[in-house]
């Protein structure tokens, strides 16, 4: 065929070889033009790389400094669940020394360690570290809108035993709902149940400064010891305790209303006991409480008010005794939050009636309170508050040692706390 060619075209091969060359060129670039025209396949989606738990570890807290003798009337005034430094020999004082460890180790596993630095073994014996918190959350679905949390934490009952002393415009905690927990807190085992809306409700309500609790459920229920928090249990049986509180949102105002009780059985340890007082046999004794809750938050203007009736022990001085008596009282908060040039200012008044014993203290102390507190708190910027209080109370505490112990006076109280 070649030989055909040369014969007849003497320059077909060259032609031949010309025209193969033409062609394959042709095909080439036909390719490629299809090629440009053709969109690229879409890349495959990275994986999103899941945080370590070391990357979601957060460390805050707070430190409060307080002065309690400006303008005071009567030094033999105390409170010894409210504050150490009241009266006789109180001077400057560091009432908290917070640093709080938190984390989500993983989406359904939560942990949070809060020791306080600056805790008072009594009116001379200050500034022990003591632990406060140690708990982790289990989450049962994916929103951890169902969860359970196991450890020492606040047990659910009332909503200003709940709110954080760091958030919280009175000093200290009202005596009626206050004396159910010292410390506030127990080792337990407590469900928590909240819609992944109402959630998000109850952190903002904290983040925009309005003085919420912060997340613990629409509704919750758990166990635990009874003794309070850092004690060991003395009867083996454990309180049982319930909670529902819905924040709802009604216009611009936020209202959140609850309902709450519990009840067990509370023993009273030999070092609470004088000698001399007698006790049952076995030194147990009811300890049960139902407690009603309201809060308006305030936008500008706040109300925040609750009320507690049960039974518990307390010091019968008629009969150097500790029985199981009746107890009632609660407090209403009244506020007005504004801002003056970017500065948060907030005055408030609360009075407050208490009528029971505190179980914690010495012989279940017995208690008569009739208290009123004008104040007002100043944030110039969000890592310092400055707040003043002036205190007009009547108190009578007694117990195998005070006998007729009637104490009346008022006292101007300051505070300054930085957070961090």
């Amino acid at each position: 065929m070649k030989k055909l060619l040369s014969r007849c075209y003497p320059n077909g091969v060259i032609k031949w070889k010309s025209m193969f060359l033409v062609n394959l060129m042709l095909i080439a670039g036909t390719t490629s033009l299809y090629a440009q025209t053709t969109p690229e396949a879409p890349a495959a989606p990275k994986a999103e790389k899941e945080e370590q738990w070391y990357e979601t570890f957060k460390i805050r807290g707070y430190l409060q400094v307080r002065y309690n003798r400006f303008l005071e009337t009567n030094e033999k005034l105390k409170c010894d669940q409210c504050d150490k430094s009241w009266g006789d020999n109180g001077g400057i004082f560091i009432r908290r020394t917070r640093i709080i460890f938190s984390g989500q180790i993983s989406k359904q596993v939560y942990f949070y360690i809060q020791p306080d630095f600056a805790s008072a073994a009594s009116s001379t014996s200050l500034n022990f570290a003591q632990l406060r918190d140690a708990y982790f959350d289990l989450g049962f679905d994916k929103k951890n809108e169902f969860r359970v949390r196991l450890g020492q934490s606040k047990v659910p009952f009332g909503f200003e035993n709940m709110q954080s002393s760091q958030n919280r415009m009175p000093l200290d905690r009202d005596d009626a709902i206050n004396s159910a927990f010292s410390n506030e807190r127990d080792m337990g085992a407590f469900f928590y149940w909240a819609p992944s809306k109402k959630r998000k409700l109850l952190s903002h309500l904290v983040k925009a400064g309005l003085k919420g609790t912060g997340d613990y459920g629409v509704f919750a229920f758990g166990v635990f010891n009874g003794q309070t928090a850092n004690k060991s249990d003395l009867n083996n049986e454990v309180h049982v305790v319930g909670r529902l509180s819905y924040p709802f949102e009604l216009g611009n105002q936020i209202i959140e209303a609850g309902v709450q009780g519990y009840s067990g059985k509370y023993v009273m340890a030999k070092d609470q006991i004088s000698s001399g007082v007698k006790t049952t046999l076995d030194k147990n004794y009811t300890d049960q409480r139902v407690a009603g809750s309201f809060t308006l938050y305030p936008k500008p203007f706040g109300i925040q008010a609750e009320y507690n009736i049960g039974e518990g022990p307390e010091f019968n001085k008629a009969t150097d005794s500790i029985e199981t008596k009746d107890l009632y009282g609660g407090y209403v908060i009244l506020s007005y939050m504004t801002k003056v040039r970017d500065h948060i200012v907030i005055p408030f008044v609360r009075y407050q009636y208490y009528n029971g014993g505190k179980k914690h203290e010495l012989d279940a102390r017995s208690y008569e309170v009739e208290e009123t507190e004008i104040g007002i708190e100043w944030q110039p910027v969000p890592q310092f508050e400055f707040v003043a209080m002036y205190t007009i109370s009547k108190r009578k505490f007694e117990d195998a040692v005070l006998r007729d112990n009637y104490q009346e006076g008022s006292l101007l109280r300051l505070q300054a706390q930085i957070n961090f």
